[in-house]
């Protein structure tokens, strides 16, 4: 009874101290359940397309987005944007297939202790292809660059705009190019 002290005139009856403790056992339960969640998706996420993709990205001499990020960043300066953002198409059954990041790396950075904001396109999600959801991650960087005056790079590799979207992708690079 200790727990509820702070209440002087209440009457807390023994089955209502443990009702209070198992709501507040299966709150930690969930809490727990969501953070190992976050971690795998994150762990997911950093894989891109997956480890085939990725093996397949090396053997022909290429690099991948985060690596090329990675080269280019002071180390342990990126701080990622929208790692958990997958495309909305369901089209062509693009609901079956999704990645978290979608096929773009996006953040900022320090290059020689300097401010710089980045975007890295993923070819191992689909071929680096430009989605509505690529394009607003895009144009986000672009605009909080242009809140605190530093430079946008892009590492581009990507096969275009994301046939499966159709206008959305097309209207995607107008949203960039604006």
């Amino acid at each position: 009874m200790r727990f509820f002290a702070y209440l002087p005139n209440s009457r807390v009856l023994p089955y209502q101290v443990l009702q209070i403790r198992t709501q507040a056992t299966s709150s930690i339960a969930n809490t727990l359940k969501v953070q190992k969640k976050i971690v795998e998706t994150r762990e997911k996420a950093l894989l891109g397309g997956g480890q085939s993709r990725i093996d397949a990205q090396h053997k022909k001499g290429k690099i991948t987005a985060r690596e090329r990020i990675n080269l280019l960043l002071d180390p342990g300066t990126f701080q990622e944007y929208d790692i958990f953002m997958e495309h909305t198409c369901t089209d062509f059954d693009m609901a079956k297939e999704k990645y978290s990041g979608d096929s773009v790396v996006t953040g900022h950075g320090k290059i020689y202790g300097r401010t710089a904001f980045v975007f890295s396109q993923d070819f191992t999600v689909f071929g680096g292809s430009l989605s509505s959801v690529h394009a607003k991650k895009i144009v986000k960087i672009m605009e909080q660059a242009m809140l605190v005056g530093a430079p946008v790079i892009g590492l581009n590799d990507s096969g275009g705009a994301r046939i499966q979207e159709g206008v959305e992708s097309l209207a995607g690079y107008a949203d960039i190019f604006q």
